[in-house]
This record gives structure tokens, sequence and C-alpha cells, in this order.
């Protein structure tokens, strides 16, 4: 009897330890810039730019109508292992996945319309001076 159980546990433990593919990969971020800078021009209240090579597909950085600036990875978490690069509306409130059609909110990151149903990954926006820095 305790053979069996054994190997019962044993194969409940290997079981449990596939490979999941239904998350976006930590990647190291570290991305600074002056907010003087001309690339974020576009970056004034309520309006998203994005920051391409950096993140999985790029970033998204976000600016709430309160003032406060927000980060995402362009990855849509509707399948992350496609990587595919979600796409700023014209309201800019919210990003379409282009792959499936998922949409998500830009003042949290959260699923907006089917088939998505986890938030985009964020990042930690800090300002210091005249610096804006992205990172994880």
């Amino acid at each position: 009897m305790r053979y069996l159980l054994s190997i019962v546990f044993v194969f409940v433990l290997l079981s449990g330890c596939g490979k999941e593919e239904d998350f976006i990969p930590d990647v190291a971020v570290n991305y600074s810039t002056l907010l003087t800078d001309p690339s974020l021009t576009g970056l004034s209240s309520g309006k998203a730019i994005v920051v391409n090579g950096h993140g999985i597909a790029g970033l998204i950085l976000y600016r709430n109508v309160a003032g406060k600036y927000l980060a995402y990875d362009r990855c849509s978490s509707v399948n992350p292992q496609n990587k595919c690069a979600v796409v700023v509306d014209d309201s800019n409130i919210t990003v379409t996945d282009p792959c499936s059609g998922a949409k998500f909110l830009l003042e949290d990151g959260s699923p907006a319309k089917a088939p998505a149903e986890k938030y985009l990954k964020q990042y930690t926006v800090g300002i210091t001076g005249n610096t804006i820095r992205v990172s994880n």
C-alpha cells in the first residue's frame, strides 16, 4: 500500500511540473530618459506613447488624467508566447491585441474585452528631477 501511495504521490508531483506558457516572462527593464526628450512630446495627460526595444514587445508609457505615469509591456497577456504587441487605440484609453482582438485599459492594465483575462505586465515608473525611469 505504501508503495502504491508513493507512486501516486510522485506522479502527481511530476504532472504539476510542466512548462506553463500562459505568462509573460520576466526580462530586465531599465529605461530612462529626460522628460524633455522629444520622443515624449505626446505624453500629455490622458495620452500614451510606445517605446520600442525594451521589455518583451516594447513599452507603453501612459500618463493618466491625474498626471501619474504608468508603464506596461506591449506583450499581450493573451497567448503571450506569441509575443503579440498591443497597439494604442485612438482613444488613448485602451490598447488592442491585433492577434486576438482583446482590449486592455491603460488606467490599470486590466482586461476590457475578451478573450483577455489577465492584466498587462506593469513596470515601476520613477521620476527624479527631470528624468523618468522605467524598471522592474
